[in-house]
Protein backbone atom coordinates (compact mmCIF):
# COMPACT_ATOMS: atom_id res chain seq x y z
CA UNK A 1 0.00 0.00 0.00
CA UNK A 2 0.70 3.63 -0.61
CA UNK A 3 1.26 6.12 1.53
CA UNK A 4 2.13 10.21 1.23
CA UNK A 5 4.89 11.58 3.37
CA UNK A 6 2.81 13.64 5.12
CA UNK A 7 1.34 10.54 6.51
CA UNK A 8 5.24 9.38 7.59
CA UNK A 9 5.72 12.65 9.17
CA UNK A 10 5.45 12.48 13.17
CA UNK A 11 5.98 8.71 13.39
CA UNK A 12 7.68 8.02 16.66
CA UNK A 13 11.10 5.86 16.66
CA UNK A 14 11.45 3.26 18.92
CA UNK A 15 14.54 1.52 19.80
CA UNK A 16 15.18 -1.54 22.56
CA UNK A 17 16.88 1.00 24.89
CA UNK A 18 14.15 3.82 24.61
CA UNK A 19 12.69 6.00 21.82
CA UNK A 20 14.84 8.12 19.86
CA UNK A 21 12.33 10.69 18.52
CA UNK A 22 10.30 11.63 15.77
CA UNK A 23 10.44 11.95 12.09
CA UNK A 24 10.72 15.43 10.48
CA UNK A 25 11.36 15.00 6.77
CA UNK A 26 13.28 12.45 4.43
CA UNK A 27 15.98 12.71 1.97
CA UNK A 28 15.96 11.21 -0.96
CA UNK A 29 17.87 9.99 -4.18
CA UNK A 30 16.61 12.13 -7.02
CA UNK A 31 18.59 9.52 -9.96
CA UNK A 32 16.37 6.31 -8.30
CA UNK A 33 13.46 8.01 -7.10
CA UNK A 34 14.00 6.16 -3.50
CA UNK A 35 13.81 7.69 0.27
CA UNK A 36 17.20 6.95 1.64
CA UNK A 37 17.12 8.56 5.52
CA UNK A 38 14.51 9.49 7.48
CA UNK A 39 15.18 12.74 9.90
CA UNK A 40 14.68 12.28 13.14
CA UNK A 41 14.31 14.78 15.34
CA UNK A 42 15.65 13.12 18.81
CA UNK A 43 13.77 15.27 21.72
CA UNK A 44 15.57 16.46 24.68
CA UNK A 45 17.43 13.30 25.58
CA UNK A 46 20.56 14.28 22.84
CA UNK A 47 19.61 18.41 23.16
CA UNK A 48 16.80 18.42 20.10
CA UNK A 49 19.32 17.01 17.51
CA UNK A 50 18.52 15.88 14.10
CA UNK A 51 20.04 12.52 12.93
CA UNK A 52 19.50 10.01 10.11
CA UNK A 53 17.55 7.10 9.94
CA UNK A 54 18.23 4.36 6.94
CA UNK A 55 15.30 2.41 6.12
CA UNK A 56 17.44 -1.21 6.66
CA UNK A 57 17.18 -0.71 10.08
CA UNK A 58 13.23 -0.43 10.55
CA UNK A 59 12.21 -3.33 11.31
CA UNK A 60 8.28 -2.78 11.73
CA UNK A 61 5.80 -0.03 10.20
CA UNK A 62 2.94 0.73 12.74
CA UNK A 63 0.65 2.84 10.53
CA UNK A 64 -2.11 2.98 12.90
CA UNK A 65 0.32 3.81 15.99
CA UNK A 66 2.32 6.02 14.03
CA UNK A 67 5.51 4.02 14.87
CA UNK A 68 8.86 2.69 13.37
CA UNK A 69 10.22 -0.31 15.89
CA UNK A 70 14.13 0.22 14.49
CA UNK A 71 17.06 -2.43 15.06
CA UNK A 72 19.14 0.10 16.20
CA UNK A 73 19.92 1.88 20.05
CA UNK A 74 19.85 5.09 21.43
CA UNK A 75 23.46 4.37 23.00
CA UNK A 76 24.13 3.79 18.96
CA UNK A 77 22.19 6.78 17.46
CA UNK A 78 24.05 9.01 20.44
CA UNK A 79 27.49 7.86 18.61
CA UNK A 80 26.62 8.26 15.21
CA UNK A 81 28.75 10.27 12.60
CA UNK A 82 28.04 13.93 12.85
CA UNK A 83 25.80 14.75 10.01
CA UNK A 84 24.52 18.18 9.27
CA UNK A 85 20.78 17.52 8.16
CA UNK A 86 20.91 21.46 6.70
CA UNK A 87 23.10 20.48 4.05
CA UNK A 88 22.94 18.16 1.25
CA UNK A 89 24.21 14.74 2.19
CA UNK A 90 27.67 14.06 0.02
CA UNK A 91 28.39 9.99 -0.59
CA UNK A 92 31.62 10.36 1.41
CA UNK A 93 29.23 11.03 4.57
CA UNK A 94 26.93 8.17 3.77
CA UNK A 95 30.04 5.91 3.74
CA UNK A 96 30.55 6.54 7.74
CA UNK A 97 27.39 6.52 8.24
CA UNK A 98 26.70 2.89 6.69
CA UNK A 99 30.19 1.69 7.74
CA UNK A 100 29.18 2.57 11.33
CA UNK A 101 26.29 0.63 11.58
CA UNK A 102 27.59 -2.12 9.48
CA UNK A 103 24.93 -1.80 6.79
CA UNK A 104 26.39 -2.56 2.85
CA UNK A 105 25.94 0.39 0.42
CA UNK A 106 23.08 0.09 -1.86
CA UNK A 107 24.67 2.07 -4.74
CA UNK A 108 26.45 0.20 -7.65
CA UNK A 109 23.65 -2.28 -8.74
CA UNK A 110 20.67 -2.31 -10.60
CA UNK A 111 18.22 -3.01 -7.79
CA UNK A 112 17.16 0.10 -5.44
CA UNK A 113 18.88 -1.66 -2.61
CA UNK A 114 22.03 -3.04 -3.90
CA UNK A 115 21.06 -6.36 -5.84
CA UNK A 116 17.89 -5.78 -3.74
CA UNK A 117 14.19 -4.56 -4.22
CA UNK A 118 13.75 -3.78 -0.77
CA UNK A 119 16.03 -2.19 2.76
CA UNK A 120 15.19 -5.14 4.50
CA UNK A 121 17.28 -7.49 2.63
CA UNK A 122 20.16 -6.06 3.42
CA UNK A 123 19.80 -5.45 6.44
CA UNK A 124 22.02 -7.41 9.35
CA UNK A 125 20.53 -10.79 10.38
CA UNK A 126 17.61 -11.06 7.64
CA UNK A 127 16.49 -14.17 7.14
CA UNK A 128 18.62 -16.67 5.40
CA UNK A 129 15.82 -17.73 2.66
CA UNK A 130 16.14 -14.50 1.63
CA UNK A 131 16.44 -13.75 -2.31
CA UNK A 132 19.91 -13.50 -3.46
CA UNK A 133 21.25 -10.76 -5.19
CA UNK A 134 21.44 -10.05 -8.85
CA UNK A 135 23.91 -12.30 -10.56
CA UNK A 136 27.29 -10.73 -10.59
CA UNK A 137 26.79 -8.80 -7.63
CA UNK A 138 29.79 -9.47 -5.31
CA UNK A 139 28.81 -8.40 -2.08
CA UNK A 140 32.07 -8.25 -0.28
CA UNK A 141 33.74 -6.24 -3.15
CA UNK A 142 31.04 -3.27 -2.52
CA UNK A 143 32.55 -2.75 0.47
CA UNK A 144 36.17 -3.77 -0.54
CA UNK A 145 35.10 -0.37 -2.85
CA UNK A 146 33.74 1.57 -0.25
CA UNK A 147 37.37 3.18 0.77
CA UNK A 148 37.38 4.14 -2.89
CA UNK A 149 34.29 5.73 -3.14
CA UNK A 150 34.52 8.10 -0.38
CA UNK A 151 37.58 9.82 -2.20
CA UNK A 152 36.23 9.65 -5.63
CA UNK A 153 32.69 10.83 -5.39
CA UNK A 154 31.73 13.79 -3.95
CA UNK A 155 28.26 13.43 -5.30
CA UNK A 156 25.53 15.29 -3.24
CA UNK A 157 23.01 13.79 -4.51
CA UNK A 158 20.43 13.23 -2.30
CA UNK A 159 17.73 15.65 -1.32
CA UNK A 160 15.30 17.38 1.17
CA UNK A 161 12.21 16.60 0.82
CA UNK A 162 10.71 19.62 2.20
CA UNK A 163 13.04 21.90 0.30
CA UNK A 164 12.01 20.17 -3.18
CA UNK A 165 8.30 20.77 -2.31
CA UNK A 166 6.51 23.67 -4.25
CA UNK A 167 8.84 23.16 -7.08
CA UNK A 168 7.00 23.72 -10.60
CA UNK A 169 6.53 21.52 -13.05
CA UNK A 170 6.60 22.35 -16.77
CA UNK A 171 5.02 20.14 -19.42
CA UNK A 172 6.18 19.86 -22.99
CA UNK A 173 3.53 22.48 -23.97
CA UNK A 174 3.12 24.88 -20.72
CA UNK A 175 2.90 25.09 -16.96
CA UNK A 176 1.33 21.96 -14.62
CA UNK A 177 1.28 23.30 -11.31
CA UNK A 178 3.54 22.88 -8.35
CA UNK A 179 4.81 19.17 -6.39
CA UNK A 180 2.37 19.12 -3.53
CA UNK A 181 3.37 15.83 -1.87
CA UNK A 182 4.66 12.14 -2.94
CA UNK A 183 2.88 8.73 -2.49
CA UNK A 184 5.99 6.12 -0.66
CA UNK A 185 5.58 2.78 -0.85
CA UNK A 186 6.84 1.31 2.33
CA UNK A 187 8.06 -2.04 1.12
CA UNK A 188 10.63 -0.32 -0.39
CA UNK A 189 10.64 3.38 0.26
CA UNK A 190 10.61 3.97 -3.26
CA UNK A 191 8.90 7.22 -4.75
CA UNK A 192 5.79 5.87 -6.38
CA UNK A 193 4.28 8.92 -7.32
CA UNK A 194 4.61 12.69 -7.35
CA UNK A 195 1.62 14.69 -6.16
CA UNK A 196 1.31 17.68 -8.44
CA UNK A 197 -1.32 20.46 -7.37
CA UNK A 198 -2.76 21.62 -10.99
CA UNK A 199 -4.93 24.63 -9.89
CA UNK A 200 -2.47 27.21 -11.66
CA UNK A 201 -4.19 26.22 -14.87
CA UNK A 202 -6.69 23.29 -13.98
CA UNK A 203 -8.54 24.85 -10.61
CA UNK A 204 -9.00 22.38 -8.08
CA UNK A 205 -7.46 19.14 -9.18
CA UNK A 206 -4.45 16.68 -7.85
CA UNK A 207 -2.62 14.87 -10.34
CA UNK A 208 -0.35 11.99 -10.03
CA UNK A 209 2.85 12.04 -12.23
CA UNK A 210 5.30 8.91 -12.00
CA UNK A 211 9.20 9.56 -11.87
CA UNK A 212 10.20 7.86 -15.07
CA UNK A 213 8.12 10.69 -16.91
CA UNK A 214 10.51 13.33 -15.07
CA UNK A 215 13.44 14.84 -17.69
CA UNK A 216 15.02 17.05 -15.96
CA UNK A 217 15.07 18.50 -12.37
CA UNK A 218 16.34 21.81 -12.33
CA UNK A 219 17.62 22.73 -8.22
CA UNK A 220 18.76 25.88 -9.30
CA UNK A 221 15.84 27.01 -10.76
CA UNK A 222 13.41 25.12 -8.68
CA UNK A 223 11.38 23.54 -11.68
CA UNK A 224 10.89 19.81 -12.87
CA UNK A 225 10.49 19.28 -16.59
CA UNK A 226 8.16 16.23 -17.35
CA UNK A 227 7.91 15.01 -20.80
CA UNK A 228 4.17 15.10 -20.84
CA UNK A 229 1.58 17.48 -22.35
CA UNK A 230 -0.83 19.25 -20.26
CA UNK A 231 -3.77 17.14 -22.22
CA UNK A 232 -1.97 13.72 -21.28
CA UNK A 233 -2.09 15.01 -17.61
CA UNK A 234 -5.53 15.87 -17.91
CA UNK A 235 -6.86 12.73 -18.83
CA UNK A 236 -5.14 10.69 -16.13
CA UNK A 237 -7.02 9.59 -13.23
CA UNK A 238 -7.61 12.23 -10.39
CA UNK A 239 -5.75 12.11 -7.14
CA UNK A 240 -8.36 12.17 -4.09
CA UNK A 241 -5.54 12.26 -1.09
CA UNK A 242 -9.27 11.52 1.30
CA UNK A 243 -9.93 8.15 -0.41
CA UNK A 244 -6.87 5.18 -0.32
CA UNK A 245 -4.52 4.73 -3.01
CA UNK A 246 -4.51 0.82 -4.20
CA UNK A 247 -3.14 -0.67 -7.44
CA UNK A 248 -6.75 -0.08 -9.46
Amino acid sequence: MLHTLKDLEGFAIHAADGDIGATKEFYFDDKQWVIRYLVVETGHWLASKKVLLSPISIKHVNLEGKTLTVSISREQVKNSPDIDTQKSVSRQHEVDYLGYYGYPPYWGNTGLWGGYSSPYMIAPGYSSVAPQPDEGIDVPDMFADADAIRHRNQDRHLRSSLAVMGYHLEATDGDLGHLQGMLIDTDTWAIRYLIINTSNWWLGHQVLIAPNSIKEVSWGTSKIYVDMTQQQVKGAPLFDPAIPFNDE
